[in-house]
Formats: C-alpha cells, sequence, structure tokens
C-alpha cells in the first residue's frame, strides 16, 4: 500500500521532476544530456555475469572505488556496471574506470520502469552506496530474486528521524534488502530501528577509510611557500575564505590558497569573487599552474582533488561553514595533513570526531578563527607534522573495511 502511495507520488511529481533538470541544466549543460537513460530502460545489455554497483553522486562514486576494484580483482569474470544519478557522478566514473566498467544513468524509480531495468541487467546482486533506499526498484530486485546489499550504510540522527515519519513505506523496502553492511554500531541501530531485518545487519567499517592515495604533483609544478587548500567549497563559504586568505597573507605576502569549489556550475562565479577581491589567481581549466605573484590558484576541473592534495600543507574542508554537512576528510587525512573544518560536519560527523579526538582535525566557527589556524599551522612546522601524522594515523588504523565487504559480498552472490 505505501510503496503504491509513493509510485503515485512520484507519477503525479513527474513534470515537477523534469523541470528540476532543466532548471539544474542552467547551470550544468550536462542534465540535458541522456535523458533516455533517466526516463526509460535503454539500451540492451549484453549477457553474462554482472555486478551492479549505484553510486549516486560524486562521493559515492570516490567512495565505492577501491570497492569496484577489489570486485574487480575477486570476480575477474564478472562485467560491473555502476549506476549514478547525476553528471558529477558520471564524470568521476569515465576517469576513474575508463571503459573498464559499464556506466548508465539509473532511472527514476517508477515501477514501469525498474521491473523491466532489473531484468535487462539481471545482476549476480545489486550493491547500493550508503543510504539510498529506492523502493520500487527494491521491490524488482526482489521479486527476480536479486540479492540488494546496502554498503557503507549510513543514517545520520537527523535522516533517522525524518525516515521514521514515513517509517511503513522504508521497513517495507528495508525488508528486501538480503545484506546491509553498515560503518558503525550507531549507524546498524538506526537501520534496525526502521525496520531492517536484525540478522542481515552487520558493522563493518567506513569504506572511505581504504581509498586509494595517488602520490606525485601536478604537471610538474614544484611550489615552494605556505600553500594551503580549500577543498569542496560551497555557496556561502568562498567569501570567509578568501577572507581567512587575506590575512593569511598579511602575515605570509606568498601564502597560495587552492580553491576548489564542490560543482562545476559554479567555477565561474567563484573565478569573479578572486578577481573582485583582487587577488591575483591562476586556473586549473586553462592549464595555468601558479606563478610567484599567484594568491588563488583555482581548481576548476572535475576529479582532481585526489592530485592537488599532495601539493597543500593544510586542508580545510568545504560544506561545513554552511550546513551542507561537510565532506569526507580522509583524503586529506592519507596525505598527512592537517584538518580543518567548519562546526556542520553531520555527514561525516564519526569521521571528524576521531580526527579531532587524535589532533589531526580542528573545527573552526568563522573566517578569523579558520586564518588563524592557518597561520599557526603554516608557520610552525613541528605543530603542522604532529596533527598531519596524527590525521594520518586515523586513516590506516581504520582500514580493513573493503576486504570485508568484498568478503560478504563473495557469500551472498554465490548463495
Amino acid at each position: 500500500m505505501w510503496r503504491v502511495l509513493y509510485s503515485l507520488l512520484l507519477y503525479v511529481l513527474l513534470p515537477l521532476i523534469v523541470l528540476r533538470l532543466l532548471w539544474r541544466a542552467r547551470r550544468n549543460p550536462e542534465y540535458l544530456r541522456r535523458w533516455g537513460e533517466r526516463f526509460r530502460v535503454g539500451a540492451f545489455m549484453p549477457k553474462g555475469p554482472r555486478l551492479w554497483v549505484h553510486a549516486v553522486s560524486l562521493g559515492e562514486v570516490v567512495a565505492a572505488v577501491p570497492l569496484v576494484s577489489a570486485l574487480q580483482a575477486r570476480f575477474p569474470g564478472h562485467r560491473i556496471l555502476i549506476t549514478t544519478t547525476t553528471p558529477t557522478g558520471s564524470a568521476e566514473v569515465r576517469r576513474r574506470f575508463g571503459e573498464m566498467v559499464e556506466h548508465r544513468y539509473l532511472p527514476l524509480d517508477l515501477p514501469h520502469l525498474m521491473g523491466p531495468l532489473v531484468r535487462s541487467v539481471n545482476p549476480r546482486l545489486l550493491m547500493v552506496m550508503e543510504t539510498e533506499l529506492w523502493p520500487n526498484l527494491y521491490a524488482a530486485c526482489r521479486k527476480q530474486g536479486v540479492p540488494v546489499m546496502l554498503v557503507n550504510g549510513r543514517l545520520s540522527e537527523r535522516s533517522f528521524k525524518g525516515y521514521q515519519r514515513i517509517r511503513p513505506l522504508v521497513a517495507n523496502t528495508l525488508m528486501a534488502v538480503t545484506a546491509l553492511a553498515a560503518r558503525s554500531a550507531e549507524d546498524a541501530g538506526r537501520f534496525r530501528g526502521l525496520g531492517a531485518d536484525p540478522g542481515c545487519v552487520r558493522i563493518t567499517g567506513n569504506l572511505k577509510y581504504d581509498l586509494e592515495v595517488p602520490r606525485g604533483h601536478v604537471n610538474g609544478a614544484v611550489l615552494n611557500r605556505p600553500v594551503w587548500i580549500a577543498a569542496s567549497t560551497h555557496e556561502g563559504e568562498d567569501e570567509p575564505v578568501l577572507v581567512a586568505h587575506g590575512h593569511v597573507l598579511a602575515r605570509l605576502p606568498d601564502a597560495l590558497l587552492i580553491l576548489v569549489p564542490r560543482h562545476p556550475e559554479r567555477f565561474a562565479a567563484v573565478a569573479s569573487r578572486c578577481r573582485d577581491a583582487g587577488l591575483s589567481m591562476a586556473r586549473r581549466s586553462l592549464g595555468e599552474t601558479p606563478a610567484a605573484d599567484t594568491r588563488v590558484w583555482l581548481g576548476d576541473t572535475m576529479g582532481e582533488l585526489p592530485e592537488l592534495f599532495p601539493l597543500a600543507q593544510v586542508a580545510f574542508m568545504g560544506g561545513s561553514l554552511v550546513s551542507t554537512g561537510g565532506h569526507n576528510p580522509l583524503e586529506a587525512a592519507a596525505h598527512g595533513l592537517p584538518v580543518l573544518t567548519g562546526p556542520h560536519v553531520f555527514n561525516f560527523r564519526e569521521v571528524f570526531e576521531a580526527l579531532t579526538q587524535a589532533g589531526g582535525a580542528e573545527v573552526v566557527p568563522d573566517e578569523q578563527a579558520l586564518a588563524g589556524q592557518l597561520i599557526t599551522l603554516l608557520t610552525d612546522e613541528a605543530e603542522r607534522s604532529r596533527r598531519g601524522e596524527a590525521a594520518a594515523r586515523v586513516v590506516e588504523a581504520n582500514r580493513g573495511a573493503v576486504a570485508r565487504v568484498v568478503d560478504w559480498v563473495e557469500q551472498v552472490a554465490s548463495g
């Protein structure tokens, strides 16, 4: 009954969903492409054993990279299909894997689309990253006898309270889940509280600790100067970041900020803000590397944070001075960078708690505090090393989730 009501609501809202995609396309034209994949099943898929990984957007794709690599090694005779819902996620799949995996957008969660899709894909197993609950997709998998595994399952207290309002629908959806690999005991408890079968829930740890860390630098650039990176910034954060950088420049005139906005549709606006602030700027999208008088290097390309982190000495993680909930700090920590963050980190609460308790991260409530921490860390090499090493130790101590999940995948897929 609840799934029927959910489906009817989706059909009623379909014109608004289309308008929302068109609205997003005003800032990111990629939303206009490949619409057929969003509203129909699409081309027939080749037969053969297949594992299906669904990762909604950029963050989930990055988290899935070590898992997909491990699946390719453990199941060499299987095709790997990765579905996403956003252009940034799609671009990251292609950048990371090229033609080594199959890739599609996941259609809207409508019953007339999900049944044919599952029959066409015919996977041994569907693995869904993190908290994505798709009632019609899960129901179609159950009808076709396809196991569903929630991987790196996370459920914040805020999301838990929101899902409680529609608990019958959520509980019915979770009944189709064969295996639920939760990040932590808290996440596992919340999933059980929403109706997940306790027998299918295991605590496997956070896959994001198992990230692959590339070494080296970008285009041969050697930055023999104080450098900090503001990674994945959102609307409302660029101004305080640039103000903080102004304070840093007053103390360290040759300091460089690597500024990386989260979304490509904001690149031009952030470049304008840098110019308005009177800061000399180089842009990655134009192939520019910072000259001696460059004060901001704008990371206005997609998927290059892993290459930019090694050039910095301190990392500020965006999405945290505004109420977005923060972004994954583990890549910065794995590179041995001290991590700074605003107060809004509910998306990665456990990770930031681990880092702050170990001395590898610090919360800064505003641009003044951010500037103060930056000046301390960029001028005190011993303190910077101490905090960076503490951050790296947290990452190393929590690795191993991928191996545990892949072992379980083998059991479920062969069952």
